[in-house]
């Protein structure tokens, strides 16, 4: 199968590492003309910008603080100063921080449905609109999480987040379908990205050997990788997956509601 983006022009968030940053490979390898790296992180976005642009892709870093109520309109006036349009989002940012429902605190609620709901919809509000100014077809994708089918009890509220976002995700399918606008989801399981080893090494006090022993626990011998996430991807942003839209697609090792 050909995958290509040749010529489109994407905005990837939280693209300084793990999915968002192989994302962003994904597409520069497959002829996109343009990538916006979108990331509060200045020292590793630049760094991947850097790398964009050495695989032959014009490549522009955007600082941002998705928990600001305005990131998201700022976001894409840049990106469309920069490269003139947005064919393809990927929202690919977001918070893991744990909370329950019985220890949760309002600031933690405002902060992880700030970043993992509003600015997703807010993003995918202000390049709809874009394309629609320019009657573009286009395609979205929403980096979601297999916690949306109910999460431990440590992720209640991002799994709450997430839940959010993949309504919005088959919503926004719905109604922009005869727009040719796609918007679809990957709901991504265990993933080994630098936010996961950090969290469960020192977050989580597992120490530096976690990785070793979650991996041989699972049924490929091995956590999900970032790259893994960027070819569904890429599959789903392209038209490769033509006229799939509205798809909430589980990326995992373990089937959902399996009973043994």
């Amino acid at each position: 199968m050909d995958i290509t983006t040749l010529g489109k022009v994407a905005l990837v968030t939280g693209a300084a590492q793990g999915i968002g940053r192989a994302v962003g490979v994904a597409l520069a390898r497959s002829g996109a003309a343009g990538i916006c790296v979108v990331d509060r992180d200045r020292k590793n976005g630049e760094a991947v910008t850097e790398e964009l642009r050495s695989l032959g892709t014009q490549a522009r870093f955007v600082l941002a603080e998705l928990a600001e109520p305005l990131a998201a309109r700022e976001i894409v006036h840049r990106c469309i100063g920069e490269f003139g349009r947005v064919d393809y989002l990927v929202n690919a940012a977001g918070r893991t921080d744990r909370a329950s429902v019985a220890n949760s605190t309002v600031d933690l609620w405002d902060t992880l449905f700030a970043v993992n709901a509003r600015a997703p919809a807010f993003l995918m509000q202000h390049c709809i609109a874009d394309m629609l100014a320019r009657h573009a077809s286009g395609s979205i994708v929403n980096i979601l999480s297999m916690n949306i089918h109910c999460g431990s009890r440590d992720l209640a509220i991002y799994s709450a987040s997430k839940a959010a976002l993949a309504l919005l995700t088959k919503n926004a399918a719905q109604a922009h379908r005869f727009d040719r606008i796609r918007v679809n989801g990957i709901n991504v399981g265990w993933t080994a990205t630098p936010a996961e080893m950090k969290m469960q090494s020192e977050t989580l006090g597992k120490g530096g050997d976690w990785l070793e022993a979650a991996e041989r626990a699972q049924p490929f011998g091995r956590l999900i990788a970032p790259e893994d996430v960027a070819k569904l991807a890429l599959f789903l942003l392209s038209e490769a997956s033509l006229p799939m839209t509205g798809s909430l697609i589980d990326q995992e090792q373990w089937v959902s509601g399996h009973a043994d």
